[in-house]
């Protein structure tokens, strides 16, 4: 079955118990909304109107315990754990987060050490303690090596493991959520999954630059008591000189500091600039994207020259937002630039 096309898809809804027994459907859906975020975790919400014994069994739903799958003209597009029921008269509001949800409820179960070990690898191991003790159902995807390979420790019981997941992200990792699969790439992954033109986004949109982000120089200190410190970048002959300096108390080798020191240069230099379809703005539905396919960490080539700004580029997803209400299906996008 083909993908619909964006702007003319329908949703449903689920319930689902953490046993994998179906708590309800939702059968009258009053609005839907999913994300996709890169390097973060998602959330989604969906609005319901109980119809006949459906109100009993919303009533049954609890926080954490029960999960919220959401579907695509039947095709599964995001899940995770409810965070927040709402009950109001006449309607049940559902607020959930994706399965990075459980990380930032989970801490490291062991103290462990890496030495000279690609990004990836630490990423997956993170995961995988994470969820040793209760795994609510997750997969891992590693798209590839990030080839940036550093030291990092952990201790038992401190700090949360989606936070530390987090920080690795800021030296030269991705991390997304499809489902409930985590995907893990390298930070310069720029696999084209289509394109997009004026045509295809026929109210406009904004397109902004973020001088505050821009950084010539940066500086990264890792923890205390390494010492270690990385430099990249200096004087540019267009921009002068800004320099960032940033901690990173994970990060306890020279390669690494240096690795995260260009990573956060890649993504501050030049300033960077973003392409936002606006609040009102939806991709039109005859524009050539599949909605499934719009995940984070791929590219889009963009080409627009609707503003005082042109723009023809590859630009890296970093967030996908899909909504249907009464008035439709909207789908919008943001992108930034891929750093490659």
């Amino acid at each position: 079955m083909a993908s619909a096309a964006p702007g003319c898809a329908t949703h449903t809804a689920r319930i689902v118990d953490r046993s994998g027994a179906v708590v309800t459907d939702a059968i009258t859906l009053l609005s839907v909304e999913w994300t996709r975020v890169l390097d973060d975790s998602s959330a989604a919400k969906v609005v319901i109107q109980p119809d006949g014994d459906c109100c009993e069994r919303l009533g049954q739903v609890r926080s954490w315990r029960h999960d919220l799958h959401i579907f695509r003209d039947g095709r599964p597009v995001w899940e995770g754990p409810i965070l927040l029921p709402v009950w109001k008269t006449g309607s049940v509001e559902i607020t959930a987060v994706d399965v990075i949800g459980w990380l930032d409820r989970r801490v490291p179960h062991q103290d462990m050490r890496f030495t000279s070990t690609d990004l990836v690898d630490i990423a997956a191991w993170l995961i995988r303690d994470g969820f040793a003790p209760h795994d609510p159902g997750h997969e891992v995807q590693i798209v590839a090596p990030t080839k940036i390979r550093g030291d990092r420790a952990y201790q038992l019981d401190v700090g949360q493991t989606g936070d530390h997941l987090r920080a690795l992200a800021e030296t030269g990792l991705d991390f997304t959520t499809v489902g409930r699969r985590i995907v893990l790439l390298p930070e310069d992954h720029c696999a084209r999954i289509g394109s997009l033109t004026d045509a295809d986004l026929p109210s406009g949109l904004s397109i902004s630059e973020d001088g505050a982000a821009l950084a010539t120089r940066v500086v990264l200190h890792g923890s205390q008591d390494s010492g270690v410190k990385g430099v990249a970048g200096g004087m540019d002959p267009y921009y002068g000189l800004l320099e960032r300096a940033v901690e990173e108390s994970s990060v306890l080798d020279e390669h690494s500091a240096a690795a995260g020191a260009r990573s956060r240069l890649r993504a501050s230099h030049p300033a960077p600039v973003f392409l936002d379809t606006s609040q009102e703005t939806t991709i039109s539905s005859e524009a050539a994207i599949d909605v499934e396919s719009l995940v984070p960490g791929w590219c889009l080539d963009v080409t627009t020259t609707t503003t005082c700004r042109d723009i023809g580029q590859s630009l890296k997803i970093a967030g996908v937002k899909v909504t249907e209400d009464a008035a439709g299906e909207s789908v919008r996008v943001q992108l930034v630039p891929s750093g490659v």
